[in-house]
């Protein structure tokens, strides 16, 4: 799993490791943005954030399933939990109990590389604030968290296998 900071150079990570033949699973944030742009919209986060929340929860549950083998994760079950809750929904505990990453790798927030796009309209002040509610919750699902550092895409991708010893 590789969490953190938006706009911390997670999406980039998972593209280097994807090129280094890995299995990938992109974040569903921004498959769910697609999806609804494809469609109705309803789901787009600055439309419905619960609607998104709940569906980032199911798109996590089944990328998790559908998984085989070594695969890193751009966000998952425990992000869509943060969003659920701060959306006033319920904290999906059966689920966070039930789908668990070997590993968790967060990043951390790094201003210097955050830009907005099309699909992250949200300030940096907004990604900190949701930084912290994250790393809590991976902390109270009772993860050991391993920061990645502030590094060149390509030693961050060394860092990662290093640490799972691939």
């Amino acid at each position: 799993m590789i969490s953190g900071c938006s706009g911390g150079g997670k999406s980039t990570l998972l593209s280097e490791l994807e090129r280094r033949g890995y299995a990938v699973v992109a974040e569903p944030g921004r498959r769910i943005i697609a999806e609804a742009r494809a469609g109705d919209g309803r789901t787009l986060p600055w439309i419905d954030a619960a609607a998104f929340a709940r569906r980032a929860l199911e798109m996590s549950v089944s990328d998790f399933e559908a998984a085989r083998g070594l695969t890193f994760f751009d966000r998952g079950v425990v992000d869509a939990a943060v969003a659920i809750v701060a959306t006033g929904g319920d904290y999906p505990a059966p689920v966070i109990d039930s789908i668990r990453y070997d590993r968790v790798f967060l990043a951390p927030p790094w201003p210097e590389i955050y830009v907005n796009d099309e699909d992250r309209r949200h300030s940096l002040d907004k990604a900190l604030q949701d930084y912290g509610r994250v790393q809590q919750a991976y902390l109270n699902a009772e993860y050991a968290p391993i920061m990645l550092p502030r590094d060149t895409v390509s030693a961050r991708a060394d860092f990662v296998l290093s640490q799972l010893r691939v």
